[in-house]
């Protein structure tokens, strides 16, 4: 049976950006075993013969009711399924689904039953929120980037905005392509209630990427590459930083007057 994904030529082109994203994330080791997500909104890729298509899986519940979702369609990374994988075997190691009109369960559609990721409400839960604001983001991402989550196991990284402005510092392009910093949110049991509504929170604080305190990070952007970029640049200043430290010496860090140049310059936001 042909892929879904045969003849229609955008959708191929934003799943594979996930498969090329995935291989982005295990090439740098921030995607071990089966670590990480990606979810991604693809409803406005659905054609006519796409939206009649049957199910493949019998309707499964989100576990809460999620109304700006009714009739949208995600691909999904699946659970158990490994990056490095995925980035070979996109279909094979994802599916797309549907949110049924109840906006309280999903079916799979495409091209396996493959079971989408145990993350899956806190997920759908996010993109809900970004419908419901109005935002253009339809792309969401979760990871462990090594240096930016040895930083959480100091308490001190962990206070707000604390990080964003060191993270700022180390180079101008951080804040240049990062300019809403990265949001911080405590330990909290994965893939529960509680650290999806608090990282909703942040998000609403005008966060694009929250990092997890000793666990990951959760990017949104307004598709997957864009979302793995900020998480790159982010975690390429906290390299800066720790290669400072190791080479026995506090880095100097941009300054405040520095960064309030860069700021005018670009016309970024405070």
């Amino acid at each position: 049976m042909a892929s879904v994904l045969s003849g229609r030529l955008a959708l191929k082109a934003e799943v594979d950006k996930v498969a090329e994203v995935a291989q982005y994330l295990w090439q740098k080791g921030w995607a071990e075993r089966n670590g990480g997500n990606i979810t991604i909104n693809i409803t406005g890729f659905v054609d006519e013969e796409m939206a009649e298509m049957p199910a493949i899986s019998a309707p499964r519940a989100i576990g809460k009711v999620l109304p700006h979702l009714k009739g949208a369609w995600f691909y999904c990374k699946g659970t158990g399924k490994r990056m490095r994988d995925l980035a070979r075997e996109p279909m094979a190691n994802g599916s797309i689904i549907r949110i049924l009109p109840d906006c309280a369960s999903y079916e799979i559609v495409a091209d396996e039953p493959v079971a989408p990721t145990s993350e899956l409400p806190s997920h759908l839960a996010v993109h809900d929120y970004l419908l419901a604001k109005g935002s253009p983001y339809r792309a969401t991402l979760h990871t462990h980037p090594i240096e930016l989550v040895a930083l959480t196991h100091s308490k001190k990284w962990m206070e707000k905005d604390v990080a964003t402005k060191m993270l700022w510092s180390m180079i101008p392009e951080t804040k240049a392509f990062c300019p809403r910093g990265l949001g911080m949110v405590p330990y909290m049991l994965p893939s529960s209630v509680e650290l999806a509504e608090a990282t909703i929170r942040a998000i609403d604080d005008d966060y694009d990427v929250v990092m997890w305190e000793k666990h990951g990070v959760f990017a949104v952007d307004v598709d997957i590459m864009d979302a793995f970029d900020q998480v790159d640049v982010l975690n390429k200043a906290a390299q800066i930083f720790i290669a400072a430290r190791s080479m026995g010496f506090e880095p100097e860090g941009m300054s405040e007057e520095q960064m309030a140049q860069l700021s005018a310059a670009f016309s970024l936001p405070k």
